[in-house]
Order: structure tokens, then sequence, then C-alpha cells
């Protein structure tokens, strides 16, 4: 059962439970980046938010990926491309320096998600979510024209490091 939230404010801290998700399998995310072109910090937001039985809807998801699409396509995806180009060039420290602007444009691209989050009203499920409902990650991942099974490779891994 689902009703609607009244506005749920979320703090900057989600990103901690984000990234700590990250941590369990960097590739896993950067491959569905890299092949899919899937945003990382949409895809664990929107695993943040499962996990708190907060659901947004498809267009919802639509308009936080249009939140951070212009900062993204611009600025930090070619940013990004350029690191792993110069890579062959650079030492370890003159990489790890362009690593640390990156991450400096990933908290922007953040603080830019956490705004628009914090717009939306979301439902809040009573329960645990049966398979009826799209979960979040359905949501955002069909945006791809990818399903839920995708994380499949992801969930055996985090039963296992647990």
């Amino acid at each position: 059962m689902s009703r609607p939230s009244h506005q749920q404010t979320f703090s900057y801290l989600i990103w901690r439970d984000c990234e700590q998700s990250y941590s369990i399998n960097p590739k896993f995310y950067i491959n569905l980046q890299d092949s899919y072109q899937v945003n990382v910090n949409l895809l664990l937001l929107a695993q943040f938010l499962d996990q708190q039985h907060y659901v947004l809807t498809q267009q919802q998801w639509e308009l936080l990926t249009g939140a951070v699409e212009q900062w993204e396509e611009n600025v930090l995806q070619p940013y990004r491309r350029l690191r792993r180009i110069a890579k062959a060039y650079l030492d370890n420290e003159e990489y790890q320096k362009m690593l640390d602007v990156e991450l400096i444009m990933e908290r922007k691209s953040q603080y830019m998600l956490l705004h628009k989050l914090n717009l939306l009203q979301g439902t809040t499920l009573d329960t645990e979510p049966d398979n009826t409902e799209p979960s979040n990650i359905q949501h955002y991942l069909s945006l791809f024209g990818l399903d839920n099974s995708v994380m499949l490779t992801l969930t055996p891994l985090l039963v296992v490091d647990k």
C-alpha cells in the first residue's frame, strides 16, 4: 500500500550512503555508465530511495535527469574523457589531481540532484515494495531501455560482501 508523502526533505548525507553502495562494486557502476550512459549518481539515488520506500514517478525521474543533463554533457563528461585520455601521459600524482577535480564536478551534480529532489513529492510505501509497483531503479533504468535485471549482477555481490 502506498500513500502520498508530505514534502520529504533529504540532506546531503544521502550521498554518503550512496558512496557506500558504490564502494561495494565500483566497476559495476562504471560499466553501466560507459556501456549505457547511465548516470551513476542517479542510479545510486534510485537505490537509496528504494531502500527508503520512497518512490518517484517516471516523469519525476525524467525531471531529475534533466536537472543535471546540460552540466554533465557540457562539463563533466568532456572532462572525464580528457582525464581518461591523459592517464597515459601523466604520473600518478598528476592523474590523482585530475581525479580530484572530477570528484568536485561530481559533487556539483549531486548538489543539483539533491536540490531538484527536494522540490519533488514522492510516494512513501507503508510496507516492503512488491513487484507490482515499479521501483525507482526500474523507472530510472527504463530511460535507457534497460530493465531491473541489469541490477542482478550487483545483487550477489551485495549479499556476499555483507
